[in-house]
């Protein structure tokens, strides 16, 4: 089970606001999905910054038009270079003032400064060609916005399932901020740390208990000796456990003689082994679990191995099954224990 390299096709992250005619206007939800935050916190820049509707409409809910939008898009920018969100909402108030159209009248500030600022809230990551709720997660993640993170999260993993907001919100994202790691020396490590924490509670959150007590059809996974990229296969814990599958996860760097008593202890069906790296990954250990019996004399059992992550790559070894990718993982353990 690898993790796939995300599309770099365009950076994919500019917010065009859609036209809005004389008296239309968009929701709070609906604003707070085109900007990628979550509704809270534009509930709390209205109530701590004055950023609200600058006019109200009958009916229950209020309306936000275009130049309400235009104002808590710069408010997003300026937050996003690290601005503290009470300066940034007095300046997005002043910029946004009696503009027409409110994004194309000319800045407060000199040019130059503001046009920084917006590329690298808005174009900080390179997502290429990437779902919607993509942008708003690394928007939150700039931000180190943790509520606007964990409804964000939820919310695509309630939508999608999680194999799908894994593969196809989750990944991309992760994959987009450690570039910018990389391409920024030590720079935006608090961002890559903050946005994995963020995504294990939201794994853990999603999974449903499952009954452990089932002989014979439980599932381990450990990452071996050395390696301690757990984030993949938090995940699959949490899809089989989506799936009913019972799952003890040991996490990172298990050692040896503990996987081995873990295994002899517990009698899995299936044992996942992780390795991020061909300098972590072991077959001949990987060998040694696939080897191990248990059980009484003549019925005794073998547990099925999977070799997860990009380490185990290279030619295959007999005994041991190596799926590509989270969907294949779950469905490979699902032929195997059943159902």
């Amino acid at each position: 089970m690898d993790v796939g390299a995300s599309d770099s096709r365009g950076d994919g992250n500019g917010l065009e606001a859609e036209s809005m005619g004389p008296g239309e206007g968009l929701t709070t939800g609906e604003v707070a999905r085109r900007l990628g935050v979550a509704p809270t916190t534009i509930r709390t820049w209205d109530r701590r910054y004055g950023l609200g509707p600058s006019a109200h409409t009958g009916g229950k809910h209020r309306r936000w038009t275009a130049a309400d939008v235009a104002r808590l898009e710069r408010m997003c920018a300026l937050t996003a270079t690290g601005l503290p969100p009470a300066e940034a909402a007095r300046l997005a108030r002043r910029e946004t003032t009696d503009e027409t159209p409110p994004r194309r009248a000319a800045p407060a500030e000199p040019p130059a400064p503001r046009a920084r600022a917006r590329a690298r809230a808005g174009s900080g990551l390179r997502l290429g060609d990437v779902r919607q709720e993509c942008k708003g997660i690394a928007r939150a993640a700039l931000r180190l916005d943790t509520s606007a993170l964990d409804e964000l999260l939820m919310a695509a993993i309630t939508r999608y399932g999680l194999v799908d907001a894994w593969t196809e919100v989750i990944v991309p994202t992760l994959q987009a901020v450690g570039r910018k790691w990389e391409d920024s020396g030590e720079r935006y490590v608090e961002v890559e740390h903050l946005l994995s924490w963020h995504v294990s509670g939201a794994l853990r959150r999603a999974a449903p208990p499952v009954d452990d007590d089932r002989p014979g059809a439980s599932v381990l996974l450990a990452c071996v000796p050395g390696e301690r990229h757990t984030l993949p296969l938090e995940v699959l814990a949490a899809a089989l456990a989506e799936q009913g599958l019972p799952v003890r996860m040991f996490g990172g760097a298990l050692p040896v003689d503990s996987l081995v008593a873990a295994v002899r202890r517990t009698g899995p069906a299936l044992v996942g082994l992780w390795a991020q790296s061909r300098t972590t990954a072991s077959r001949p250990l990987a060998l040694h679990v696939a080897s191990m019996e248990w059980g009484v004399r003549g019925a005794r059992r073998k547990p099925a191995v999977l070799t997860l992550g990009p380490g185990w790559a290279g030619q295959p070894t007999a005994g041991l099954r190596r799926p590509l990718g989270l969907a294949e993982a779950v469905a490979t353990v699902q032929s195997i224990i059943g159902d």
